[in-house]
């Protein structure tokens, strides 16, 4: 849970924190195709310290274009330090390390209204290729990042490897996972499934600290991603791949659904009000990652569930199941089974989405589909022995969601369902079966559940409350509670997920071990221990 004890004033005048967000921008910057020619424009960078503080990212691999972005910020904590003008920044992208066989240049505009963060769709370039790219203004030029475009769609690939990673607590421990993981030698992407930044306010009983109380304002969550974004290992791993993002409820407010606050005493006053701090919190994590411009928010809306393609191997059906979902059933939590829980009308995912989804699994023609998405779908009942208990903000709480899509899988069949998810910071992997109460049933899918960065500390190999109940889930083949991140192989024949644990986060000295390694193959849904 959040600590709101730094936001209880905040609450306690919703008028004034109507006023508050709005001030602080919460629609502008959403639509700016026609303001860059109001602003004054600076030709030559002249800034208060090195611009490039918050490092370089890409992301968004299409077979002949990437996402390249960067933002200026001098002074990241500090709303970026920047003067209220648009700068031009020139852009290059190579075949070598060295940035000296350059392929494609360019300029693009900063300008305030993005907090000067900049993303350029680099078009022309070869399929299943890497390629170093860098950022110049003035005379400071950023680190040279590296990237790779996806394979034709359809040619046949003999293999494709990815990280998954999730949940990054800042305060809670070291991006230790993220040093490790930018060594890698054999990786093309990076798949972030939510929680890339938290939204709580300082706790001085941490190994480090945010930078201020609750986030509320569009210039909060831009410090706090800012301050984020500043760690040199995840500023390395940036730099190392392309990445695959989607969000979870931090990146906003703890367990928000739709437009309803985990406060939402008041609905009809504190929903409206809710909907300005979404809109300045999608429009910060639309400033500092790496997505095409199609996923510029309009106010509190923004359009994040999308598909993307890597040769005949894999479908990546990135989902969000935060902006469309209805309210969690039972009074969220961890809770027995309620009659709101059987709602057919309930969602987890909008009906739009659902849709698409099916839509898009019917079609596939790759080898694996992967389900990218936040919280786990394979039931856990937390409970040993008769009686159950259940997360209601998973799918867990969204029985009918998750009936429709088990149907789906078990009727339509779509070849090699994987669902990834994050979210609990801790390890899983688990079956996907017709009917979780019926362990005979068939299997229909298979779901890898990655631990988190340093969300809730160093955490332990196993805990005694999972051990009791692992008997009565079935379905359920592997937990371990350390930190880390998960690496995949895909073959034509074979997916092979590798569990990667450290031994600690809450110093910087942690080591790397792979802990426990499973496959899925071709045809036959479900997870084998290596």
């Amino acid at each position: 849970m959040v600590d709101y004890r730094n936001f209880e004033q905040f609450l306690q005048s919703r008028i004034k924190r109507r006023n508050l967000i709005i001030g602080a921008g919460a629609f502008t910057g959403l639509a700016i195709a026609n303001q860059f020619s109001h602003q004054p424009a600076i030709a030559r960078g002249r800034f208060s310290n090195y611009p490039f503080t918050l490092g370089v990212a890409s992301g968004e691999p299409y077979p002949t274009s990437v996402v390249i972005w960067t933002r200026l910020a001098p002074e990241p904590l500090n709303g970026g330090g920047m003067p209220y003008a648009n700068v031009p920044i020139r852009w290059e992208v190579a075949t070598d390390p060295d940035m000296r066989r350059v392929v494609s240049r360019g300029t693009v505009i900063a300008t305030p209204q993005l907090a000067h963060s900049v993303r350029v769709v680099v078009e022309g370039l070869r399929s299943d290729s890497w390629y170093w790219y860098r950022f110049i203004v003035g005379r400071d030029a950023s680190p040279i990042g590296r990237t790779r475009t996806a394979p034709l769609a359809g040619i046949y690939l003999s293999k494709f490897n990815f990280a998954l990673v999730s949940c990054q607590n800042y305060e809670q421990g070291y991006y230790t996972a993220y040093k490790y993981l930018a060594q890698e030698k054999d990786l093309s992407l990076v798949v972030h499934v939510g929680d890339y930044i938290y939204e709580g306010g300082i706790r001085t009983d941490r190994v480090r600290q945010h930078n201020s109380p609750e986030i509320v304002t569009l210039d909060d969550y831009r410090n706090r991603h800012a301050l984020y974004k500043t760690d040199s290992n995840l500023q390395a791993a940036h730099a190392a791949f392309p990445w695959i993002v989607t969000w979870d409820d931090h990146e906003v407010e703890n367990n928000y659904a739709n437009n309803i606050s985990e406060l939402d005493t008041e609905p009809d006053q504190d929903r409206a009000i809710f909907l300005q701090r979404r809109a300045v919190a999608y429009q910060a994590y639309y400033e500092h990652m790496p997505l095409r411009p199609f996923s510029r928010p309009t106010g509190p809306d923004m359009q994040l569930f999308r598909r993307l393609d890597f040769g005949n191997l894999a479908t990546f059906h990135v989902l969000d199941t935060r902006q469309y979902r209805t309210d969690q059933p039972c009074g969220d939590g961890t809770k027995e089974r309620c009659p709101e829980n059987f709602d057919p009308k309930a969602t987890i995912t909008g009906k739009a989405q659902e849709d698409w989804l099916f839509q898009g699994l019917n079609s596939s023609h790759t080898k694996w589909n992967v389900l990218a998405q936040q919280v786990p779908i394979a039931q856990r009942d937390m409970t040993p022995g008769e009686g159950g208990t259940f997360s209601m903000d998973k799918w867990d709480g969204y029985l009918a969601s998750r009936d429709r899509l088990l149907a789906f899988l078990g009727q339509r069949q779509p070849s090699n369902p994987v669902s990834l998810a994050g979210d609990v910071h801790s390890n899983w992997a688990m079956n996907l079966k017709a009917n979780f109460d019926q362990p005979e049933s068939a299997t229909v899918g298979s779901e890898f559940v990655c631990t988190s960065i340093s969300s809730g500390g160093d955490g332990a190999d196993t805990t005694p409350t999972v051990e009791a109940y692992l008997p009565d889930n079935p379905h359920i083949k592997f937990f371990n509670g350390q930190r880390g991140y998960v690496r995949c192989a895909l073959t034509p024949t074979t997916w092979k997920t590798d569990y990667l644990v450290l031994s600690d986060v809450t110093t910087q000295f942690g080591t790397i071990s792979k802990r426990a390694s499973f496959v899925v193959e071709d045809g036959r849904p479900g997870v084998q221990q290596v």
